[in-house]
């Protein structure tokens, strides 16, 4: 169970034994549940993996002490949970109370974030590849040429662009005239999308787009610009992610309370002093 906002730190250099209230995290059980908490090193997953069994420890002492009992339950993929996950999530629900994101709540959200709801522009454009490594100067500076002399040409003949894109260019779209058919910024690298937000439909690109790809001479036919999606579509999916938003904050808050109360060898929980969010 990862829980936002609750860090942990080494009690003292060098290996000590994991205990939560005299109950102690293994070394084996570290082992076991390693690979479950992949780090830039071994000593940080080892540690995170410890302070994730020191967290669960904590809930399943706590769900002991409170006399809770396991319901396991069985998700849609017919995966049932495990008893300690059953008493951990029946804990929470039980312990953890969180008030539901109201609609003038969940407007405000949206109001202050209008750019989330937003559908991405669409583009229908064709390019001509004059392919080149980037890592390969004389070989970029040759495609740049060429790119530039087919822009010369097509601002002589605008109606030469698919014969030359069959012709000339790297690109499998070169069997089609280039043409790319309709797509978004985030399918295209950074610089051909910038090229397209600045273009206006029916242009061709003055001068060459130089990717990791190459130099491109790109050709505009279309915008379809997007569209904000109305409050009324997305008030669920705001209210869901306001209420998982708070729900985390309490529960790490929680776990902090908890960790003050205990016993907790090895390994140190920063606690929290303020009472538990209702």
């Amino acid at each position: 169970m990862e829980i936002v906002g609750l860090h942990t730190r080494p009690a003292a250099k060098g290996p000590l034994p994991v205990r939560v209230n005299g109950v102690e995290i293994s070394r084996a059980a570290i082992a076991r549940e390693i690979q479950n908490h992949p780090a830039e090193d071994a000593a940080t997953a080892a540690r995170e993996t410890a302070r994730a069994l020191v967290v669960r420890e904590l809930l399943l002492q706590e769900a002991t002490r409170l006399g809770i009992e396991a319901d396991p339950m069985t998700d849609a993929d017919d995966r049932r949970e495990t008893e300690e996950e059953a008493l951990i999530r029946r804990l929470l629900d039980e312990e953890v109370k969180t008030p539901r994101a109201d609609q003038d709540a969940c407007r405000r959200f949206y109001e202050a974030n209008l750019k989330r709801f937003r559908s991405e522009d669409l583009y229908e454009a064709a390019h001509i590849l004059f392919a080149a490594r980037a890592d390969d100067p004389d070989a970029h500076a040759s495609a740049v040429a060429q790119a530039m002399a087919a822009i010369r040409s097509l601002r002589e003949k605008r109606s030469r662009f698919a014969g030359m894109a069959e012709a000339l260019s790297a690109c499998p779209s070169g069997k089609v005239g280039g043409s790319l058919g309709q797509l978004t910024a985030g399918q295209v690298t950074p610089e051909f999308a910038d090229a397209l937000s600045r273009m206006q439909p029916g242009e061709i690109s003055a001068a060459p787009v130089t990717t990791r790809y190459g130099a491109h001479v790109i050709r505009l036919d279309r915008r379809i610009e997007g569209r904000t999606l109305p409050f009324e579509v997305v008030e669920d999916r705001i209210a869901a992610y306001l209420e998982d938003s708070v729900w985390r904050r309490a529960v790490a808050q929680y776990i902090q309370i908890l960790a003050g109360r205990a016993a907790i060898e090895g390994l140190t929980l920063d606690a929290a002093a303020s009472p538990l969010v209702q």
